[in-house]
């Protein structure tokens, strides 16, 4: 019996967390002569840290290739056939098959499938403004973009830069230009940096990055960008103001990157992200899986769909496609809003439920806010953290938590993602077993400081 004949494709679209975890995963549990596996991507790498790729523009990583988990020919020893450079152009879902196009030669060939893959990521927004795309403004999303970024810092005379946006990409590219020794101002059409953060702990991290030396510009947009003789970007402009620079970094965010997906007809979400089931395959298509960037993931909090651009979840879902693709069976059930990021020695933490969310999926609530240190007071170099904690009225259920803090402070926010994804309440928080030796925390961690505060303002409010 030729058993070549029986062997299917799988056909993967993007080379990076989720594509290259799906791929591995469904090799591992099926052999090349039962699943042939062809992968697709534009770029010059693969399996990289995107995340990594701002404490690599900022000095802390020393080389582009550490950032690097699996390199192409890694891939093609197990029996994967990855085409680097090569961009997929055209999804034919009818026909089962893939255009896809040689990026340096521009020359096109159709690939048919059994099982599809799409991990397309996502790109940085640009705004539609005139100048955005002048020679020294530059996204930050793959390891191509990083490279650009360096090279440009690298060949600038000039020390000044201006990043748009203060989200988490804005703050950690505020740093990775800190420590280059730019000057480095920070505009914001929000009231406060960091949206992902209510108002109240933004102004915390708007106040802590003023003292390290960035100029922060809230509640402007920029308009234009001005560039000189020689074509490169000179300074940004807003409504009020220009301020000069010899180097952009938008950091404005990431939609996912899903236009092949929506000419293809497949499922898209409110935030353009294509939508899946439980097991990660794209609904309504029943040979279709995606991940990554490019797809919504369920809020377990609010109940409803997000867009959210993580490294963690890319690889889970990768890691959930490749076993139904391979013949097993795993399902990615949701998110419940997890973050950390640090600019300088400011850590920023978030999960669940800020206020605007809970108010606008109908949650009523009661919010505290607690400041503590990170080690017993009397330690040495303890420090102080502010934590914010929102919990629903009358069940006292955990909705949601802030930090903002130094040394120690981000990671604690994991206690309380565990504590969302439990469904646990403030109350029960309490009486959580965390480890304590004064050198690690108070006797009452800032988190549980916070429950026991949180705790008080539900039994007020409902009596």
């Amino acid at each position: 019996m030729d058993m070549s004949a029986a062997r299917e494709r799988l056909v993967v679209i993007g080379g990076d967390a989720a594509g290259m975890s799906a791929a591995s995963q469904a090799r591992r549990l099926k052999s090349p002569d039962e699943l042939e596996i062809v992968a697709f991507e534009r770029g010059h790498f693969t399996s990289y840290s995107a995340c990594g790729i701002p404490y690599w523009v900022g000095g802390d990583v020393d080389e582009r290739d550490q950032l690097i988990a699996r390199t192409p020919e890694e891939h093609r020893a197990r029996d994967i056939d990855l085409r680097m450079r090569t961009e997929v152009t055209e999804i034919d879902v009818a026909g089962g098959r893939v255009r896809a196009r040689d990026v340096d030669s521009g020359e096109e060939s159709w690939t048919p499938y059994d099982k599809l893959v799409i991990a397309t990521g996502a790109q940085p927004i640009r705004p539609d403004m005139p100048g955005a795309d002048a020679p020294g403004v530059h996204g930050v999303q793959t390891l191509d973009d990083g490279q650009a970024l360096i090279d440009s810092l690298t060949r600038t005379l000039g020390r000044r830069a201006v990043v748009v946006g203060a989200g988490y990409i804005g703050v950690e590219m505020a740093e990775a230009l800190i420590n280059r020794g730019y000057e480095v101002t920070v505009v914001n059409r929000g009231s406060e940096p960091m949206s992902t953060l209510d108002p109240d702990m933004g102004r915390l991290v708007h106040e802590a990055m003023e003292g390290m030396g960035i100029t922060m510009v809230d509640d402007a947009e920029v308009t234009k960008v001005h560039t000189g003789e020689d074509g490169r970007v000179r300074a940004v402009a807003t409504e009020d103001a220009e301020y000069p620079a010899d180097v952009v970094v938008l950091g404005i965010g990431v939609r996912p990157e899903t236009a092949l997906a929506k000419a293809a007809g497949l499922p898209l979400g409110t935030h353009g992200g294509l939508l899946t089931d439980l097991s990660m395959r794209v609904r309504g298509h029943e040979n279709i899986w995606a991940g990554g960037d490019c797809v919504e993931v369920l809020d377990l909090v609010s109940g409803q769909e997000r867009h959210i651009a993580l490294g963690t979840h890319a690889n889970k879902h990768g890691q959930v496609i490749g076993t139904n693709v391979g013949g097993g069976y795993a399902t990615f059930p949701g998110v419940v809003g997890t973050a950390v990021s640090k600019v300088c020695d400011l850590e920023i933490a978030r999960t669940g439920l800020r206020e605007k969310d809970a108010r606008r999926v109908g949650l009523q609530f009661e919010t505290v806010t607690i400041e503590s240190t990170s080690r017993a007071g009397y330690y040495p170099s303890s420090s102080p953290m502010t934590v914010k904690m929102l919990a629903e009225r009358r069940t006292g259920r955990l909705l949601g938590v802030q930090i903002v803090g130094r040394e120690g402070a981000g990671k604690r926010v994991d206690i309380a993602a565990v504590a969302l994804t439990a469904g646990m309440t403030v109350e029960q928080m309490t009486a959580l077993d965390l480890g304590y030796a004064p050198p690690f925390s108070p006797v009452w961690d800032p988190v549980l400081v916070a429950a026991r505060k949180a705790t008080a303002a539900v039994r007020k409010g409902t009596s």
